[in-house]
């Protein structure tokens, strides 16, 4: 007698896949957002010429040879007068005025100077620490090169965008910082408080957003006293760029507190007796941080934007300070720009950065939009 061996179905084993955070779900899904990718190596870029400026300008922002003004750009040559191909190189030039007073470069073709790399130029500190003197290239003197040109001093006009992008692009950091910290702390306490406190709070706020932006940043950069040096100035801009910004950025933050505080875990927390500032800190303000992080991101440009247009009008960075809103002052005149377009150029800067900051920004907004990443967790 034979007895059939009892089968057992077993149950398949389930693949259990560890569960992510939200923040990692929303950096994989910013990598796959093609335009913010190449957005923010753009940045990184910018932000990393403008840290090594020294080394990478072959002039220091306030070198300037008078002879040289408005010289042409790109005076490198690899072929020389007789046909021969060398290395880069650049001809000595001088100028004589034509009917119009016009200057009229001529290049003297009887002398070669090597375009040479690790060149000895313009002392600085490298980080604003070590002494040196070596810059990526440049060329010996009396040569000059020129690769975008020269100002109406014959200052080297690429040597000053990339100390120009040292102000222009910090300043956007500097005053979303402040900002960010002002706008996160006393939108918290007013979502948190609710009460007297935050009926004061708000009604500060909207005095502040109710004052037109532009009108009280040209009001008090006029105030500021007029020997006052650049470093000042540029703190003075940040201060009242961060004054005009906090206050709407607050706002949104207490609104969105205003729902935190009603969690579980909030009201946890306020059982067990935590202290306020602490259920503020740690439990409530972590849970803004993706909107506050993107918010932040699109805010950069109109800081951008603030410091150039100050500059721009001569109420910003005073010359011989380079940012990027005071390299385009002679743009504005309609002849020089005829003459010598190249002086446009540190606007494409602005633009380039507006607009990269910008495309970040949407792409950090979609990545993190709570409702995608929900869709993904689940």
């Amino acid at each position: 007698m034979t007895t059939d061996p009892v089968m057992i179905d077993a149950e398949p084993e389930v693949a259990t896949e560890r569960p992510q955070s939200l923040w990692r779900l929303g950096m994989r899904k910013l990598r796959r957002h093609r335009i913010a990718v190449w957005a923010s190596r753009i940045l990184i870029l910018l932000y990393l010429s403008a840290i090594f400026a020294d080394f990478l300008a072959p002039y220091g922002y306030d070198n300037e040879e008078r002879s040289h003004s408005y010289h042409w750009p790109w005076n490198v040559h690899v072929v020389d007068a007789e046909g021969n191909w060398h290395l880069p190189f650049v001809y000595p030039t001088s100028y004589q005025f034509d009917r119009n007073f016009n200057r009229v470069y001529t290049e003297d073709t009887s002398k070669r100077f090597p375009v040479k790399l690790l060149h000895r130029g313009d002392p600085y500190r490298l980080l604003w620490i070590f002494p040196t003197n070596v810059r990526l290239f440049g060329v010996d003197k009396p040569a000059r090169i020129y690769l975008l040109g020269a100002d109406y001093r014959g200052r080297d006009l690429l040597s000053r965008i990339i100390y120009g992008g040292q102000i222009s692009l910090s300043i956007g950091l500097v005053g979303v910082s402040i900002t960010f910290v002002i706008g996160m702390i006393v939108g918290g306490i007013s979502g948190y408080s609710k009460g007297a406190a935050d009926f004061v709070i708000q009604r500060i706020c909207e005095m502040i957003m109710l004052i037109p932006g532009l009108y009280l940043l040209l009001v008090l950069r006029a105030a500021f006293p007029p020997n006052m040096s650049s470093v000042q100035i540029y703190f003075g801009i940040v201060f009242i760029l961060a004054f005009i910004g906090w206050a709407g950025f607050s706002r949104v933050i207490r609104g969105m507190v205003l729902s935190i505080v009603t969690s579980d875990y909030v009201v946890a927390a306020r059982a067990l007796g935590v202290p306020v500032h602490r259920i503020i800190i740690w439990h409530v303000l972590p849970n803004t941080l993706s909107y506050a992080i993107v918010s932040a991101t699109l805010s950069i440009p109109a800081y951008i934007l603030g410091e150039s247009g100050l500059s721009l009008i001569g109420l910003g960075i005073q010359d011989p300070i380079p940012s990027w809103g005071n390299l385009l002052q002679q743009a504005m005149s309609i002849p020089e720009l005829k003459f010598h377009p190249w002086i446009l150029i540190p606007g494409a800067f602005i633009f380039l950065a507006v607009m990269a900051f910008n495309f970040l920004g949407d792409g950090l907004r979609d990545a993190f939009d709570p409702r995608s990443l929900a869709g993904q967790e689940t």
